[in-house]
């Protein structure tokens, strides 16, 4: 499995920070041809569970992701949040950190593992480079508060 992290800084509080990253359906503005749909009632907890539909007709599928670590962030410790990814075709996790950096401004930490199934074990580089990009970029315009391209 492709596994991929990246780091960002920001000039947002922390708690601001953690909001942007884990309000889920905005994940979907930033990435094209998604839709995000929340299963469970808020707020997101352990447990929380919601799926990200990609693509355009018979061509979409479904990432559902289930939230098995949620600790926000305190003055003391980093927030953390681990999502399981349990799709038929989307497998893996994910698990997005922020803590303070430097010069009162917040660090993301982004890890993830991603399986797609169907994809050749071959074409893990290609894969990993790609979601690195468009996950990137996702949390470069939601730490910007910025709106859908």
């Amino acid at each position: 499995m492709p596994t991929f992290s990246f780091t960002r800084t920001a000039p947002l509080p922390l708690d601001e920070a953690w909001c942007r990253l884990t309000e889920w359906p905005r994940h979907a503005d930033m990435v094209p041809l998604t839709r995000i749909r929340v299963l469970t009632p808020g707020p997101t907890r352990v447990g929380t569970r919601f799926v990200a539909r990609s693509g355009i007709g018979p061509l979409a599928f479904d990432d559902t992701m289930e939230v098995t670590r949620w600790r926000p962030p305190t003055t003391d410790e980093p927030g953390l949040c681990r999502l399981e990814k349990r799709g038929r075709v989307v497998l893996g996790w994910a698990e997005i950190e922020v803590g303070p950096g430097p010069g009162g401004r917040s660090r993301v930490q982004w890890r993830e593992e991603l399986r797609v199934r169907f994809v050749p074990t071959a074409l893990d580089a290609l894969v990993e480079r790609t979601a690195r990009a468009v996950f990137g970029r996702a949390v470069n315009r939601l730490l910007r508060g910025a709106q859908a391209p």
